[in-house]
């Protein structure tokens, strides 16, 4: 094996893990990340049931029930074009109320309702979520200032 050829092989080598490399750490960041949608964008995409997702909106005047008399409750998330049955089990944050900013995590069950697992509300009556307020804005349904979505 003359010195060119062995300088090649071993360029070849080093291209071959180092793109190998790459493509392990794109898919482990492809499992890991987890994207926001609003209420229209998840009935215009196709998501998979299971996929860890966010969910950002309204919550929907009117929507809010408790079932089984525990901490399991039902309620709807909007941005004014489309709404989302979000089903929760576990302590709701204390600003959390209809009519109110909020942001979920979780993932579609087979019946198309969210899962959530957890739920986050506004820290205040000037906060809403970036993601929130685009989403909004996008629908033609924000009722803020722009200094609002920028605090």
């Amino acid at each position: 094996m003359t010195r060119k050829s062995r300088r090649m092989y071993i360029l070849v080598v080093a291209i071959a893990l180092l793109a190998s490399a790459t493509a392990l750490v794109l898919t482990a960041l492809d499992d890991n990340i987890t994207y926001f949608y609003s209420p229209s964008d998840l009935k215009a995409k196709q998501v998979t049931v299971g996929r860890a997702l966010r969910l950002g909106g309204l919550v929907e005047d009117g929507t809010f029930e408790k079932l089984d008399g525990g901490l399991k409750v039902k309620f709807s998330i909007t941005d004014g074009a489309e709404t989302v049955a979000v089903t929760y089990e576990g302590i709701l944050p204390d600003l959390f109320r209809e009519g109110q900013g909020v942001i979920t995590e979780g993932s579609l069950n087979e019946k198309g309702e969210f899962v959530a697992h957890e739920v986050l509300a506004k820290h205040d009556e000037n906060y809403m979520p970036a993601e929130v307020t685009e989403a909004l804005k996008a629908a033609g349904e924000w009722r803020g200032d722009e200094e609002q979505a920028t605090e």
